[in-house]
């Protein structure tokens, strides 16, 4: 049984450690932005009504139970 070992892709030259490190520079992770509710001062992600408090730029847009 003969194999014919061309058939799939076969790189031209070996890539260089600095090649490969540069083509992956962006594949890092970003840390998630994070606000603070104007109202309570919980973190919350930006452009999102806040879950503590339910407002959403200065309007309550949820209603939330008061734990008093």
């Amino acid at each position: 049984m003969k194999f014919n070992l061309q058939m799939f892709a076969v790189p031209f030259r070996r890539v260089s450690k600095t090649a490969k490190r540069q083509r992956r520079t962006h594949l890092k992770k970003d840390a998630p932005t994070v606000t603070t509710c104007k109202q309570c001062g919980a973190p919350i992600a930006p452009h999102r009504a806040c879950t503590k408090c339910g407002y959403y730029k200065g309007k309550e847009v949820i209603k939330t139970k008061e734990e008093n």
